[in-house]
């Protein structure tokens, strides 16, 4: 496999390519840059490039206050996956998550994109919720792993 450059977005142009990646994917909730630069200052963002090709990204949720449970969301472009790079991802938020102090990792999908939650049950998640926040028509699936 080719190898991955994975970084944490650092700059305007990798928080770009950071909300890009999650707009694609998440097209019922598109995040501004403003937004993306928030949620980095409470998350473990980092994005993957293959060569300069645009790859994925992911998210780490550390355990919130009282809690031992963190969330991590990898997410790769169509045109990339089963190619690995949806493992490397997940495998690098699943170590961080258990250096911030994890006991548990949970992880959420929409049920449109059916490749996402595919991937989060053969990595022994089990779905926990479907709901829709206000305004949506798509469900939101919450996964625990196993």
């Amino acid at each position: 496999m080719p190898d991955l450059r994975i970084q944490q977005p650092d700059g305007d142009a990798t928080f770009k390519d950071w909300q890009n990646v999650h707009n694609v994917i998440i097209p019922t909730h598109v995040l501004s840059l403003d937004e993306v630069r928030e949620r980095a200052q409470r998350n473990h963002l980092e994005i993957a490039y293959l060569d300069n090709d645009l790859v994925g990204c992911s998210t780490v949720r550390p355990p919130a206050e009282g809690t031992r449970t963190a969330t991590v969301i990898a997410r790769v472009l169509a045109v990339h996956r089963r190619r690995g790079f949806g493992e490397e991802l997940y495998a690098r938020g699943l170590n961080r998550a258990w250096e911030l102090g994890a006991e548990a990792i949970e992880t959420v999908v929409l049920s449109s994109n059916e490749d996402g939650l595919r991937f989060a049950l053969k990595h022994g998640f089990v779905e926990t919720e479907r709901y829709l926040l206000p305004g949506d028509t798509i469900p939101w699936i919450d996964l625990r792993l196993s």
